[in-house]
């Protein structure tokens, strides 16, 4: 069944450089519209959506039902500052977030954090894009 987008956030999925096989980790999903949405067009990949709020989370889990049991998505409730892989997790290629403060630089201090996170997370040549660009900025992953 597709997944109703708002044209914007159609734009930010439509942008995204997906490939066969991706691992993406979506940071503040929400409902999980736009999860849903690149699950369905992942072939053999997977998407993590992950939220700080247990509402969003449930709402996620409930309208993926389909994406989850075919093993093309999971969710897990967890703020992006905190997110660790679990163990034999593997690290993500790609890396997307839509309205998340920590990452626009309403929150400068916890943004640190999260990218620290984020680079514990992801594969050395991962990718990471956020909102406010024309659809998508990306921004640099820091590397130690």
């Amino acid at each position: 069944m597709p997944v109703r987008l708002s044209p914007r956030l159609a734009a930010v999925v439509n942008a995204l450089p997906l490939r066969p096989g991706s691992r993406v980790l979506e940071i503040g999903c929400g409902p999980g519209a736009a999860a849903r949405a690149v699950a369905m067009r992942l072939d053999g990949g997977h998407i993590l959506a992950i939220d700080r709020s247990a509402a969003a989370i449930a709402q996620a889990e409930a309208g993926a039902a389909e994406e989850i049991a075919a093993g093309r998505m999971s969710v897990r409730q967890v703020a992006g500052e905190d997110f660790v892989l679990q163990p034999q997790e593997e690290p993500y290629d790609l890396v997307f977030a839509v309205r998340v403060g920590a990452l626009d630089g309403r929150h400068p201090e916890t943004g640190r954090r999260m990218l620290q996170r984020i680079a514990a997370a992801t594969t050395p040549d991962a990718r990471l894009f956020i909102d406010g660009g024309t659809p998508l900025r990306e921004l640099t992953i820091p590397r130690a």
